[in-house]
């Protein structure tokens, strides 16, 4: 009797393992897809090596801008170079069918076998789109002017049909194990189902990818802080100085100077914002005591609007109020106040006042958006039981808004004293001039200046040194603020 449900547990074991390969399969294509390296379609050496299949698909110039001197001169047609691109497509959308395939496979047996025909099928597209693509790579090598076009048999092709080969047989293997399970069963189609724990994983999957992507990939940059980089060659090109670099920001006294200043600026504006940042929601508590509609929503819409105006259209509305012969100059003069106007904009006194001003009025109508969606989410029974009380309406923000925005407003708080070094560089590169240079140089814009300064004076190396340093300062300084409030208030975000 007991042998039995140990057979059946080890058979239903079983039943899972082609699934599991499944998803394993579609998991390395999904990341095949992003490694340049094993690109199938770099059918010439002019064809960047450090291009995936992905990059050529979402840009098509990245196949065809490398041959527009061989495109020029006739050595290729672009009809050619065109084919290549639809293969790139039809191989990336196969990928992609084989993933939402391998993520069908963790729903229940009816979405099980549909993932299963779909990975089964797109596969083969993306196999016979391969496999075509070879007679592109044979015209590559058979051009009059090959020698020119420089073409390759990429590696990533063998790489391919092995992962499209592998999908077509484990999912025919997953779908075979379904019919056998559900053979000699008579019942009612089974709806598609999938747990709850598998749908949320898929739904914050796409996210999670995009910050793989756009947040941890490009520390690969980081590697330029150990080499003698000089732009246009290759970074193998470049001699390896170890940690030179490191040693040179804290020995040279013109380095250290400039990083003194900076980080002065810095934690400045920084600080002030901070010590503001209860403005957002203040503004929120009142603007939710509005108690008639249409004026409440046009004051939400037209603070909320200047978030959206890019920092150069806000400098061109400053300089026309501020300049020497704009309207505020214009009106003092009028008015006999002053006899002469100047120009408040080049004028360094008084700017970290200013660039904060200018930020409040851009982001302040932004920024109470996240309070006033809290405020929506205080239970409407304490207010009737205050009102029932005798409470007043300053009594009820006092003693019920207030406490129930505290929670958001220290996560945000943490947020933002662990981004004290990252306060944008839009705001300060559009404001700067010579007469202010020296006290609205924030970190973010001396990196820009360092890495991208004009006159072949960049020191790219140096600018990932400092950018590293400002990272590894901001997880310490989230680390150090989450622990505070741990110890202060209970509570905690990581």
């Amino acid at each position: 009797m007991t042998i039995k449900p140990a057979a059946k547990m080890v058979s239903h074991e079983r039943e899972h393992i082609p699934a599991l390969m499944f998803r394993t399969i579609t998991v390395a294509a999904a990341a095949l897809a992003l490694i340049p390296a094993v690109n199938p379609i770099r059918f010439s050496a002019l064809i960047s090596e450090n291009v995936s299949l992905f990059t050529c698909v979402i840009s098509r110039g990245a196949i065809m801008t490398p041959f527009t001197r061989a495109l020029m001169r006739g050595w290729i047609n672009a009809g050619l170079l065109n084919q290549v691109y639809i293969y790139a497509l039809a191989m990336m959308l196969a990928l992609a069918a084989m993933v939402a395939g391998g993520c069908m496979s963790l729903g229940n047996g009816s979405l099980r076998r549909l993932g299963g025909r779909i990975a089964c099928v797109s596969a083969g597209v993306g196999l016979l789109a391969l496999l075509v693509s070879r007679v592109a790579a044979a015209t590559f090598a058979s051009l009059e002017e090959a020698a020119r076009i420089e073409p390759l048999t990429p590696m990533g092709t063998w790489v391919f049909v092995g992962v499209f080969a592998g999908s077509i047989v484990v999912s025919g293997w997953m779908l075979r194990m379904e019919r056998r399970r559900n053979s000699g069963r008579a019942h009612a189609p089974e709806p598609y189902a999938m747990p709850a724990k598998y749908s949320l994983f898929l739904m914050a999957l796409p996210f999670t990818a995009l910050i793989v992507v756009f947040s941890y990939l490009p520390l690969l940059g980081w590697r330029y802080a150990f080499y003698d980089y000089k732009p246009g060659f290759a970074l193998t090109a470049d001699r390896f100085v170890g940690f030179k670099w490191f040693a040179y920001l804290f020995q040279n006294a013109a380095t250290k100077a400039d990083i003194a200043r900076v980080m002065r600026n810095t934690l400045a504006m920084s600080g002030i914002g901070i010590a503001t940042s209860w403005m957002p929601m203040a503004f929120a508590i009142f603007l939710t005591e509005m108690n008639a509609p249409a004026p409440r929503k046009l004051v939400q819409g037209i603070t909320t609007i200047p978030n959206f105006i890019s920092w150069v259209l806000v400098y061109a509305v400053a300089f026309a109020l501020f300049s020497t012969e704009g309207f505020v100059n214009s009106m003092l003069i009028s008015l006999g106040v002053i006899k002469e106007g100047g120009n408040f904009l080049m004028s360094g006194a008084n700017i970290w006042l200013k660039m904060w001003l200018w930020g409040v009025w851009k982001g302040l109508g932004w920024s109470a958006i996240i309070y006033v969606a809290s405020i929506s989410g205080i239970d409407q029974q304490l207010y009737e039981a205050a009102s029932i009380d005798g409470a007043g309406r300053f009594d009820k923000m006092w003693h019920i808004t207030l406490p129930g925005l505290m929670p958001t407003f220290f996560v945000l708080l943490l947020l933002s004293i662990a981004n004290m070094l990252s306060n944008g560089m839009d705001q300060y590169l559009v404001f700067r001039n010579q007469m202010n240079k020296q006290t609205i140089e924030v970190l973010d814009l001396y990196v820009y200046t360092l890495g991208l300064a004009s006159g072949g004076s960049s020191n790219i190396s140096l600018a990932t040194v400092v950018g590293m340093f400002k990272s590894v300062i901001s997880i310490t300084l989230l680390f150090a603020a989450n622990r505070v409030s741990f110890w202060i208030r209970g509570e905690s975000i990581v």
